[in-house]
């Protein structure tokens, strides 16, 4: 009954682990929530006024399917000045919220039997959608440093052929909360050119970081014109349920994700978008203060982790996931399977979280157990005592 090409069709699997999440709590357990990135925090209350007001004014019907004006200069000003490049309105398409640029990419640039580069441990619908589409998904692999995770940018190379058309690439990177230095971001670049590739730069989490800068592979010479940025504005203003984000691309690009827009969902919410230009131009107190609240809970999480006998981890800078190496307290527990490991740790501590194996088929050769803690949906006290339970029951064991 239903068309076969849904078999290649993966899923968010974070939601997975929400459902048996929600199953233990509905039998009377408190549940420590590290599974979903979502954000516990409220919108700005001006970007939340800024809506209404448009409500108010009768923004509900339909809006352009590229997004109202305003917001696309707004968009292109921001991103332009953020990451030193020089974007236009065209070169802007709005979205409900970031995921649909991955699909819109794909859609976009690639071709059946094409092969698309795409980083994992990462983001599974990336995977999901190159094969929805019939692409051939070419996953390429992290290495683990003293200072944290970096691309095997030499087996990277090793994967392109004369059929590779894209590669995804991730900075600011989920599940890992590593980002590449300059050096590894204008190798990449260079091999981008050198191949004559696509690039899908994902910058979801471009924003949400304690230190540094962050810099987009769209600055350097000779990639604006063969990179797609995906933005979001879920992360810094805590609008996951908004659904607003964008692609920002180069004008024949943008110019096919709006008629993809026109036959999807014809347009953004026209008051939602309305929010954004608030949320771009209005004051950023509150959203600052988001970043602030989210550095407190990377730290605590990061303390109570780095007390527990057999877990390793490095700090990142960036998004708000944790991703330690937990193999010796497997090992000291008797566990090989991670997912038996993150099963238990549900039901004899009741901290819920994701597995490496969430975020794409692991590759040959792994070896190394990994988990993955989002921070963004539990508060300081509840990280204390839930890791605290999560420490106790592997001493216990």
């Amino acid at each position: 009954m239903l068309a076969k090409r849904l078999s290649h069709l993966g899923t968010e699997t974070a939601f997975a682990v929400s459902e048996a999440a929600a199953a233990w709590s509905a039998q009377g357990h408190k549940v420590y929530p590290f599974h979903l990135g979502d954000i516990n925090l409220p919108t700005p209350s001006n970007i939340v006024q800024a809506q209404q007001r448009a409500i108010e004014n009768q923004k509900t019907g339909y809006a352009p399917a590229a997004g109202i004006p305003q917001l696309r200069e707004a968009l292109a000003a921001d991103i332009g000045a953020r990451r030193g490049i020089h974007c236009k309105a065209e070169n802007v398409v709005v979205q409900p919220g970031g995921k649909p640029v991955v699909t819109k990419f794909i859609q976009a640039i690639m071709n059946p039997g094409d092969e698309v580069l795409y980083p994992n441990p990462g983001y599974p619908i990336y995977e999901s959608q190159i094969e929805y589409f019939d692409g051939v998904a070419r996953p390429y692999r992290f290495v683990e440093s003293p200072t944290g995770f970096q691309i095997d940018v030499g087996y990277l190379e090793s994967l392109i052929t004369p059929k590779t058309r894209a590669l995804i690439y991730n900075n600011q990177q989920n599940p890992l909360g590593t980002e590449s230095g300059r050096a590894e971001m204008e190798h990449l670049a260079e091999l981008a050119i050198r191949n004559n590739l696509i690039v899908l730069s994902d910058e979801a989490y471009f924003e949400m970081r304690y230190s540094g800068i962050s810099e987009s592979i769209a600055s350097i010479p000779g990639m604006q014109e063969r990179t797609v940025i995906l933005y979001t504005f879920s992360k810094k203003y805590a609008m996951t349920g908004w659904r607003l984000g964008a692609a920002i691309a180069p004008r024949e690009i943008a110019q096919a994700i709006a008629r993809l827009n026109t036959n999807d969902e014809s347009c953004t919410a026209h008051f939602v978008q309305w929010a954004g230009v608030e949320a771009l131009q209005g004051d950023h107190t509150e959203s600052r203060a988001i970043l602030s609240e989210l550095r407190r809970r990377r730290d605590a999480a990061v303390e109570m982790l780095q007390s527990i006998e057999g877990f390793s981890l490095h700090k990142p800078e960036t998004t708000f996931y944790l991703f330690p190496n937990v193999t010796r307290a497997m090992q000291s527990m008797g566990y090989t399977d991670v997912s038996d490991f993150a099963d238990a740790a549900l039901k004899q501590a009741c901290v819920s979280f994701c597995t490496r194996k969430h975020f794409g088929r692991p590759q040959p050769g792994e070896r190394e157990q990994y988990i993955r803690l989002a921070y963004s949906g539990i508060s300081v006290e509840d990280i204390r005592a839930g890791l605290g339970q999560l420490k106790a029951w592997i001493e216990r064991r």
